[in-house]
């Protein structure tokens, strides 16, 4: 098994007034650019400290007051040369020469629009590191699984004794890696569909797409435009790279055809010729001639989505040229991320679980068929403005009842009615203990909202901790 090789980089490369020129990799020169970052979270703070630093003139707006955003400000004055805050903007956008985003900046937002409209050329933050990277790029993005996924790549490449900047959406930002020394290996980034909204040149040597559902369609204005943004994970790959995606998903596939790359599928359902796929209790890898078995039983992470993210791993790192016996090793030590199915403690012979990061309907219903036994399933919370369909066959199968929480109870009540029994809570903690009381033994208490927390919680993170604190409290 080998490597595709990667052509070299120029380190010289094309004005940025004119990005649909541009070359993959070539460092475009910022210097005396005027330069609109739109968002001063941390995002917008790492990009306008990066321009700066190559001679850009920044400026930024944001629409949140002053005072809220005293902290950045304070990090960033250093190096922007204009603000404009709260209520105030620009009316005229002339005399920019390029907009920078932050990944939460909507299409619709009217600056962003305006500029869109005006021709200037917009790059996301990936769009703008990938331009200055010099080293190649494995990117992950699906519906479900890219952190798992992510960090898994990486352990199997430190396990190979192999150096590699790991994070992206998952953590440290990719521009991190581009303003740094680059002497990685190769730089291994979780992309969401945010980020890939302002693509232009970005294109991953390895791209991995591990699946497609509905997802934050309170942001893309419909499916179609969710998935548009999703394909740039592999819309520039060549011939001589790589797409390792998911065999099983037909919506994936059927909008993957128009790929040029290299395509390294893996599936739960049937065999493949090249590929990745299950048998007799062993994932089986065939590439270039080759076939290789990994004993499903070492794998220390739950769940039917992780045999696939499993595949999805294995595949990038062999093709990568990662060792078998450092692939297997990883596999076999890697203990997933927090809150994704993650035990939590038995209580009275009832077993729960915190699967916090399910936040949309596809990744529920992949948590519920991970389990034989009875469930008692803890949903709600932000309405992503998903159909809540899937959820019904999945519910109807072993769900003994749901526990309903947040701003999208009565949606999911009325999208479950007749499967399942639903009872209304008033908030987690009232979830929790209802559903302590409903449970019986050898019965499950899955919390998998398939909703994202910021109704009631600042991120998944925290609603997945107060889950386990009530649970270790009972």
């Amino acid at each position: 098994m080998h490597l595709i090789a990667e052509e070299p980089r120029s380190p010289s490369g094309p004005d940025p007034r004119n990005p649909s020129s541009a070359e993959p990799g070539r460092e475009p020169d910022l210097a005396g650019m005027r330069i609109l970052v739109i968002g001063l979270g941390a995002t917008g703070v790492s990009a306008s400290r990066f321009l700066a630093t190559r001679g850009a003139h920044v400026s930024v707006q944001d629409d949140a007051p002053p005072a809220a955003l005293a902290p950045a400000l304070r990090e960033a004055e250093t190096f922007i040369e204009e603000s404009r805050l709260g209520g105030s903007t620009w009316r005229d956008l002339r005399g920019f020469d390029l907009v920078v985003p932050s990944p939460g900046v909507p299409r619709e937002a009217p600056l962003l629009r305006a500029a869109l409209k005006a021709g200037i050329p917009v790059w996301s933050e990936i769009e703008l590191a990938f331009r200055f990277l010099r080293i190649p790029l494995i990117a992950v993005t699906g519906s479900n699984g890219k952190s798992t996924t992510t960090s898994l790549v990486g352990a199997m490449l430190a396990a190979d004794g192999r150096k590699a900047f790991v994070g992206g959406n998952l953590g440290t930002p990719l521009l991190q890696c581009a303003a740094g020394d680059q002497d990685e290996e190769v730089a291994v980034a979780e992309i969401s569909s945010f980020q890939l909204e302002h693509v232009d040149a970005f294109r991953p040597h390895i791209g991995v797409f591990l699946n497609l559902c509905e997802d934050h369609l309170d942001r893309h204005r419909s499916f179609e435009e969710y998935a548009a943004a999703k394909a740039g994970i592999h819309a520039r790959q060549e011939r001589r790279d790589i797409l390792v995606l998911n065999a099983d998903d037909s919506e994936l596939s059927e909008r993957s055809r128009s790929a040029r790359s290299r395509r390294l599928e893996f599936s739960l359902s049937r065999s493949l010729t090249e590929g990745a796929f299950s048998r007799n209790g062993f994932l089986i890898l065939r590439m270039d001639g080759e076939e290789e078995s990994y004993d499903l039983r070492t794998l220390r992470i739950s769940g039917v989505h992780n045999i696939e993210n499993a595949m999805a791993a294995l595949l990038t790192a062999r093709a990568w040229g990662v060792s078998r016996e450092a692939a297997g090793e990883a596999l076999a030590a890697f203990t997933g991320l927090p809150h994704r199915l993650q035990p939590v403690r038995d209580v009275d012979g009832v077993s729960y679980f915190d699967d916090s990061k399910a936040t949309n309907p596809g990744a529920t219903v992949r948590s519920l068929q991970s389990f034989m036994r009875p469930i008692i399933l803890i949903a709600g919370g932000k309405d992503k403005a998903c159909s809540f369909e899937p959820l019904r066959e999945a519910v109807s199968r072993n769900v003994k009842a749901v526990v309903l929480i947040g701003e999208a109870a009565p949606r999911l009540r009325k999208a479950l009615g007749g499967v399942s029994p639903c009872i209304m809570a008033d908030g987690l903690a009232d979830a929790v203990a209802r559903s302590h009381e409903a449970a019986e033994p050898g019965d499950v208490v899955l919390l998998a909202p398939a909703c994202s927390s910021f109704d009631m919680f600042r991120s998944y993170a925290e609603r997945g901790e107060r889950f386990a604190a009530l649970v270790r409290a009972l």
